[in-house]
């Protein structure tokens, strides 16, 4: 071929590249600071991480029938990020992560790593912005998060979609991946009126570094989950968040993505941390294959007027645990000045609340149709012996403990007004473990009664 026929050809591939969708909306992204970016209709394939311009504020982008879809050979922490702005929007359009082709094992986030930083092949990833509203974006096949936003404030997502997205560590279960995840300090943050439909890790969290400052004054609420690995919610190291309305069920499933190497036990609401002044109110969630509320750090906060409900034979949940369980693994958190009132917690496989610490007040719950898997009869199909040196945790209605991760004082705990009815719940209905005296605490006006569920 002639030279200068090649050169010409050269010159007119670069070209085309030059005006591929992809390269026209990369050079508007890295260009325009603010003002209204309005995305092409159609399919975009995403080679690379799109970045916003730096130092962009009060920009919106808003999609107009778009899909920003990741190529087979896409490389980058995102599709779409930004670091250092401020006041930016983004709305009505749709992100594919690629899964299918994209994904590999990963081990989940060692915990002295920020999660930015650990996963890449997110859908969004947002660092150090100051105003960040998200709405009516449609987030799917996502390899890692859907979302991440680390060291930013004044963060606003609502009306987000967020499906069949996380990846899987070497042996198939869950790395925490595949939601939407808030770290790092974040403040001044809500995600509400968001869906969650088949999410292999934690779908909605805070987390952050026991080095970093807490999260503070965020709100979860009116958001929807249908099929999560790991946790629906997770509280992590945060003060002042609110967790109220959310709705969800099959929290703990398939079987076979849960972690149970790492003692990752799914929750429908869960806690992580050092996390004080917060409220979990008003959710309702149906077949959790875990735990309903863990409050692993959870203290000076309130659990009031929740529901959990499964309906389901005591096999169909291998990692069916307690309805309320408290625990204390940050050393800064003990388990007092709690109060968990109004709860219904129905037909859990073991108890319904796991009780520590001091100054607890449990009010008008109804705890019914507990310890579904018959412990501690002779014959019993599960294992009922936790822990050896406490046979009587499983079978209890309200277990009061010395504590799980550290050693706590069990005692100035109300338990009034509560009913508590399953299996053998009239002679088992409150009980507690070696070196907690019940008198130490008061407890009034019980309801305890034997009931069955017909199965």
């Amino acid at each position: 071929m002639d030279q200068k026929i090649a050169r010409l050809l050269l010159v007119a591939a670069a070209l085309a590249g030059c005006s591929s969708p992809e390269s026209r909306l990369r050079q508007r992204l890295a260009t325009q600071k603010a003002g209204v970016l309005q995305l092409p209709p159609g399919v975009i394939e995403v080679s690379s991480e799109l970045k916003l311009a730096p130092g962009a504020h009060d920009l919106e982008i808003v999609g107009s029938g778009t899909l920003l879809k990741a190529a087979d050979g896409f490389q980058g922490r995102a599709v779409l990020s930004a670091e250092g702005a401020q006041r930016i929007r983004f709305r009505d359009f749709t992100i594919d992560g690629n899964r299918r082709v994209l994904e590999k094992p990963m081990a989940m986030a060692a915990p002295e790593n920020a999660f930015r930083i650990w996963y890449p092949d997110n859908g969004m990833l947002f660092d150090r912005v100051e105003g960040l509203e998200i709405a009516n974006l449609h987030l799917a096949n996502v390899v890692n998060f859907a979302i991440v936003v680390s060291r930013s404030s004044a963060i606003r997502i609502s009306g987000v979609t967020v499906e069949d997205s996380g990846s899987r560590n070497s042996k198939g279960r869950n790395n925490l991946s595949g939601g939407v995840l808030i770290e790092e300090g974040s403040k001044n943050f809500e995600v509400r009126d968001s869906t969650f439909r088949r999410i292999r890790g934690n779908a909605l969290w805070t987390h952050s570094l026991a080095t970093s400052p807490r999260l503070e004054d965020g709100v979860f609420a009116s958001n929807r989950f249908d099929t999560i690995g790991r946790d629906a919610i997770q509280v992590g190291h945060a003060t002042r968040v609110r967790v109220e309305q959310n709705t969800g069920t099959a929290i703990g499933y398939p079987n076979e993505v849960v972690d149970v190497e790492n003692y990752g036990t799914p929750v429908a609401v869960d806690t992580a941390g050092n996390v004080d002044a917060s409220e979990y109110r008003g959710n309702q969630f149906d077949e959790v294959n875990g735990k309903c509320f863990d409050l692993d750090g959870f203290h000076d906060g309130a659990v009031k007027d929740n529901r959990c409900l499964n309906r389901k034979r005591p096999e169909d949940y291998p990692f069916g645990q307690f309805g309320i369980v408290m625990n204390n693994t940050n050393r800064a958190a003990h388990s007092n000045n709690i109060e968990i009132s109004g709860n219904v917690i129905d037909g859990m496989k073991f108890g319904g609340l796991f009780l520590m610490g001091s100054s607890n007040r449990i009010l008008k719950n109804q705890f019914l149709h507990l310890n579904t898997a018959g412990c501690n009869e002779s014959g019993a199909k599960f294992n009922c012996l936790y822990d050896p040196s406490q046979p009587k945790l499983l079978e209890s209605g309200i277990y009061l403990s010395r504590g799980l991760a550290r050693p706590e004082e069990t005692r100035a705990n109300v338990i009034r007004g509560n009913r508590i009815e399953g299996h053998r719940m009239a002679d088992r209905c409150i009980e507690a473990g070696p070196g907690v005296p019940l008198a130490a605490n008061t407890i009034q006006e019980n309801r305890c009664a034997d009931f069955e569920r017909g199965r």
